[in-house]
């Protein structure tokens, strides 16, 4: 900030001022409310937010030019028209806003970052160095952010998570000190959506009139909803295809299973046509009789009148 030793002003013309500077009101309501008006502390990673609210306090007050380096302040001293010099009022008066500004600025200044200013003695010096210090990190800072916003996508978590994730995303780029469009913002809340929202997607993508986030996110809502109710009532209807293949094949085996019954019972007995040489009955032959080697058994008279007349029901025992 430049600072003239001496300034040449005609006595006559000289405006008459207190030698003792005041603060004015609209000092006294900056001082004590800044903080107030600046809740978070400047810290490395806000910035940008802070900046933006110093400025706006600085400017509805008319202190804007105590923040510009281009603005100079008023000369020290004043050249008497005898050639003598004396104490500038408006510089005193400079000064004294100047360092209320500037200790009223430090207090909103967290710790950490307070050393980098401590020992600057101006507001336009603290504000400047600032400036510098933050300016390339918040750049990298927002490059970053873009770059997750640019990968985000729905995964697992529920609509409302999926915007609200977008929506802090957009505050911290802006808080960062720069801007996402709006059809930007659109493009990648589409892009991160899975291809079951592909007929949606669509839909939004040619859409004659442009579309606002406020008209967009109801809509993402609705089609969750939707998306979700279609799935449950797939799972819920079982597909007929599915149902008849299902029946059939229960036929055949239930068919297999009777057949196989019915050729179990049609087979034929190999030793159902054989006759026992010693007892004249069917169902063995005289090799396998029980009395083949019992010397006491004897015929009864009535097996023998009738062993020949047996028929094929007659019953098989030993």
């Amino acid at each position: 900030m430049a600072d003239a030793s001496s300034s040449h002003l005609d006595d006559s013309a000289a405006p008459s001022f207190s030698n003792e500077p005041l603060i004015s009101a609209n000092l006294k309501f900056v001082i004590s409310n800044l903080k107030n008006f600046v809740p978070v502390q400047l810290a490395p990673d806000n910035y940008a937010m802070w900046k933006s609210q110093i400025l706006k306090i600085f400017r509805a007050n008319g202190f804007h030019r105590f923040l510009d380096a281009q603005s100079s302040s008023p000369a020290r001293f004043l050249t008497n028209q005898d050639g003598s010099s004396s104490p500038n009022p408006l510089f005193s008066q400079w000064i004294l806003t100047d360092q209320n500004l500037a200790a009223s600025l430090c207090s909103t200044i967290s710790s950490s970052v307070l050393p980098y200013v401590i020992s600057l003695d101006s507001t336009v010096a603290i504000w400047s160095t600032l400036q510098s210090c933050f300016q390339s990190s918040n750049r990298s800072q927002v490059i970053q952010l873009k770059n997750k916003f640019h990968n985000i996508s729905l995964k697992n978590s529920s609509m409302t998570a999926y915007l609200s994730e977008i929506k802090v995303l957009v505050d911290q780029i802006a808080a960062a000190g720069s801007l996402v469009d709006t059809e930007d913002v659109i493009l990648y809340i589409l892009n991160g959506l899975p291809p079951s929202y592909q007929a949606f997607k669509m839909a939004i993508r040619t859409m004659l009139n442009p579309i606002s986030l406020d008209q967009l996110y109801p809509l993402l809502l609705s089609e969750e909803i939707n998306l979700e109710n279609e799935a449950s009532r797939a799972l819920s209807v079982q597909d007929p295809t599915t149902a008849l293949f299902t029946y059939r094949g229960r036929g055949r085996r239930s068919r297999g299973r009777a057949s196989s019954a019915a050729n179990g019972s049609s087979r034929p007995n190999p030793h159902a046509s054989t006759i026992c040489q010693i007892r004249f009955k069917k169902g063995h032959s005289a090799q396998s009789c029980w009395h083949r080697l019992n010397t006491q058994y004897t015929l009864s008279p009535r097996t023998g009148n009738n062993a020949l007349l047996a028929t094929a029901d007659a019953p098989a025992s030993n």
